[in-house]
């Protein structure tokens, strides 16, 4: 799916993957699930590229619904994979982490669920190598990815910003769609091990300018950062009235 002239979308509102296309090639944000590996060529096939394009992959976290095929494309193409230092523990498999669910309902669970086993989320390979990144550091990489460090989700994870694309990819710092309520709109995300620090985070993206704000699970936001930060306050302040 194409959201902009540098900036594309495989999966769904369930996991999500963006592509950031410049004339120097491609920077992947997140590799979703192992199953969505064929998605992903086939959009770089409809953008009259390949995976020989593609120049590295930024997690935004070491999560396994986001280093889906990251492990393929390092091993099997060389492709380089960006994660913080916080969490590339995780992203190799070395620790993993049991935050609490939460609010569930049985309908919206069971299709996040499904769509996770159906596209490859009991196999996913972790990382044998990752590059590290912290806060501020400009990537030499497609769309010059600047990283903002954005802990709670997870210790190491981060938003990205892209002026090039006019996008920042936020991965699990917020959501717009609750993968296990069915709940649209900017929210606090699930699975998040520590919900405080990750809305007190939000205040990292404070003054950004980009009209996406682009989370792993939902719907593309593009009416701005501060609007999107809102929504989430607000759906957080109401949830625990």
């Amino acid at each position: 799916m194409r959201l902009g002239p540098s900036l594309h979308r495989i999966g769904n509102d369930l996991v999500a993957v963006y592509l950031v296309d410049t004339p120097d090639g491609i920077t992947l944000i997140d590799a979703g699930l192992a199953g969505q590996w064929r998605e992903l060529t086939a959009e770089l096939t409809a953008m009259g590229r390949s995976i020989d394009d593609v120049r590295g992959v930024v997690l935004t976290h070491g999560d396994t619904d986001h280093i889906g095929f990251a492990e393929r494309l390092r091993r099997d193409h060389g492709v380089p994979v960006y994660v913080h230092e916080a969490d590339a523990a995780r992203a190799r498999g070395e620790e993993s982490t049991k935050p609490e669910w939460g609010r569930m309902k049985l309908g919206a669970t069971a299709r996040f669920l499904w769509y996770a086993l159906t596209h490859g989320g009991v196999r996913t390979t972790h990382l044998g190598d990752v590059v590290t990144v912290r806060d501020g550091d400009v990537l030499d990489l497609p769309g010059a990815p600047r990283i903002i460090g954005m802990p709670g989700h997870s210790p190491g994870s981060i938003a990205i910003h892209v002026p090039a694309a006019d996008a920042v990819f936020v991965g699990d710092a917020l959501t717009t769609r609750h993968v296990l309520t069915g709940a649209a709109g900017p929210q606090p995300a699930p699975f998040t091990d520590d919900p405080a620090g990750a809305l007190a985070s939000l205040g990292r993206l404070e003054g950004l300018e980009a009209a996406w704000v682009l989370p792993g699970h939902g719907t593309p936001w593009n009416r701005g950062v501060a609007e999107a930060v809102r929504e989430v306050t607000r759906a957080a302040a109401a949830s625990d009235s």
